[in-house]
């Protein structure tokens, strides 16, 4: 065993170079061990273990910088940074991060977990760099062909050979994100590997020096292309091509499912099955619902920026190819070619998860909401999503988008009323629509009921109660019901679904302001800014003086770990719940 002994890359640095493919073996097995009892980004991080050799090999990190674009792949490089033993808690609460994160160690030098930041990063550093007179240090940015194609990493390919500053791009190309990469520059990368990078122009033409193709998996041919590119000066590109999942027989064959898998027999790589009697997930929920939809509406098609598979369109795209678009990760392009196609007639869904859309907040306000552009925006992965942390939670999009005119924004609380509200939203409503679903599963095996119009801006009584009033939006309202039943005095309690966080029901918030002297509001997402925040305003406005008490996420970015522990460390668990309902 070799790997008991690598602690740092220094220790990686003393060992024969005969004894890599040795190591890249164990750290394999660790990584399959650890992700096949507790999940994680198993596909990515298997497909970079010789990658990760060689750039620590060679490059003088942690004084060289690195940086791993979104940060799938980071498991190798947290194993060789001292990180090996507690790998065996990643993503786990109290465990280190599943991304890189800074405060995490000397070796993250910066933080990802959302696409295409890695080369504007790097360029930053390395001009500081030159600023400070400092020509020796190196600058690696390590991005995947589908995170290349985002707006953002071509805003720094722009940018980067303007300067006079030293940068190493290496171009992991396994031809797939999550789903399979698309797009024009990946048929231009396949066609580099076809002519083994012989007849580049692209990167050439933007003053960055082109090198290809490297086998990723190759560790002397690695390191070979690395020293020499330690060498020379200016911008350079390093193509080089890797297998996703390689190692485990099940990830190379299965790349989707095999990003990060359920738990599965670590020899095998076979998934263990899931209980046929559990609940609906929300995701499939959405994507049926749609599915349905489409085949009663033609006009309606849909776009996600490279999460087909995530969001479940796959059941569309399976019956109407032509009517969903993946246009690769490309948040910004999605909104806005969305409010195109709805121009001329079409209804578009664009689906995107929470925590991705803050990426297109400007095309929300100004190419959509501005214009008043009939767009149904499916927020996926709304409130805490567990184990991907702080990067990946969606708690902010209640706060940042109720503050846009003309925008309709909704929250069901259960599975049902996501397919009502997905129904009511393609009928000719006239305004932008958003709509928020958490992920996991619902609290439904009857969710599958006929369609029904929803009246917009309008909540419901769920449960009466004599003296206190507490209000909720979206699915955190069975942790409210639970919470309210484990209450001596539950009558006194009622209970509320806003439902709507725009527009508010105003009549109903009246009644419920004339009837009740304490109210509580109860929301997965931030506290300042956010659903809570809107019932502040709304007794401000009408002068209404009763004690409010808004019970929401804290002012903090929210750790990983699953949800109900999350739930419990920020008082949203049912049992918290009551606890605060009583503190009166």
């Amino acid at each position: 065993m070799i790997l008991p002994n690598i602690h740092t890359p220094h220790d990686l640095r003393q060992l024969p170079r005969e004894q890599f493919s040795l190591l890249a073996k164990e750290i394999r097995d660790l990584i399959i061990d650890v992700v096949s009892r507790q999940g994680g980004h198993l596909g990515a991080s298997l497909g970079v273990v010789e990658l990760t050799i060689a750039l620590h090999y060679v490059f003088n990190t942690p004084d060289d910088k690195l940086v791993w674009d979104v940060g799938h792949q980071c498991y190798p490089h947290k194993i060789l940074t001292d990180r090996k033993e507690a790998f065996e808690n990643i993503r786990q609460f109290g465990g280190i991060s599943g991304f890189p994160k800074i405060e995490e160690s000397v070796f993250d030098a910066f933080g990802t977990g959302h696409s295409s930041t890695s080369i504007s990063a790097v360029l930053g550093m390395a001009v500081a760099s030159v600023l400070q007179g400092n020509r020796d240090r190196q600058h690696i940015a390590v991005i995947g062909d589908a995170s290349i194609v985002s707006g953002m990493a071509f805003e720094a390919l722009n940018h980067a050979s303007t300067t006079d500053a030293n940068v190493i791009i290496i171009l992991n190309d396994n031809n797939i994100g999550i789903d399979p990469s698309i797009g024009a520059l990946k048929n231009y990368f396949e066609q580099q590997k076809k002519e083994k990078g012989k007849n580049e122009s692209f990167f050439k033409s933007l003053n960055i020096k082109y090198k290809g193709i490297i086998d990723g998996h190759n560790i002397p041919e690695l390191i070979t292309s690395f020293e020499s590119a330690k060498k020379e000066k200016g911008i350079q590109l390093l193509h080089v091509t890797t297998i996703k999942g390689k190692g485990l027989e099940k990830a190379e064959n299965d790349q989707i499912t095999y990003h990060s898998p359920r738990k599965f027999d670590k020899i095998t790589g076979e998934q263990y099955s899931e209980s046929v009697e559990l609940p609906a997930k929300y995701q499939d929920v959405f994507g049926l619902t749609l599915k349905e939809l489409a085949e009663q509406n033609p006009k309606i098609v849909a776009i996600t920026p490279a999460m087909p598979s995530g969001s479940s369109l796959t059941h569309m795209q399976q019956s109407f190819p032509n009517r969903v678009f993946d246009v690769g990760i490309a948040e910004q392009h999605a909104v806005t070619f969305s409010a195109g196609l709805s121009l001329q007639g079409m209804i578009p869904f664009c689906v995107v998860y929470s925590t991705f859309l803050q990426r297109a907040y400007d095309q929300i306000v100004h190419d959509v909401a501005l214009q008043n552009i009939p767009i149904i925006f499916c927020i996926d992965r709304a409130g805490l999503v567990g184990e991907d942390g702080a990067t990946h939670h969606g708690v902010f999009d209640m706060a940042f988008l109720r503050s846009i005119p003309n925008l309709i924004i909704a929250s069901p609380r259960n599975a049902t009323e996501l397919r009502n509200l997905l129904y009511t939203a393609q009928l000719n409503v006239g305004q932008p629509f958003a709509i928020r679903y958490p992920r996991g599963r619902c609290s439904q095996t009857d969710w599958l009921q006929p369609f029904q119009k929803v009246e917009i801006g309008k909540g419901r009584q769920l449960k009466s109660g004599t003296k206190y009033a507490v209000l909720s939006i979206g699915s955190i309202a069975d942790n409210v019901t639970k919470a309210l039943d484990l209450l001596k005095n539950s009558e006194e309690y009622a209970h509320f679904d806003i439902g709507f966080l725009k527009p508010l029901d105003e009549s109903l918030l009246h009644t419920i302001f004339a009837t009740y002297t304490i109210i509580f509001t109860v929301e997965e997402g931030i506290e300042k800014g956010g659903f809570g925040s809107s019932i502040a305003e709304f007794a401000n406005v009408y002068n209404y003086k009763n004690k409010l008490k808004i019970i929401g996420l804290p002012d903090i970015f929210i750790t990983h770990g699953n949800v109900e522990r999350l739930q419990k460390i920020v008082g949203l668990d049912s049992s918290t719940l009551a606890e605060k309902f009583s503190l009166l």
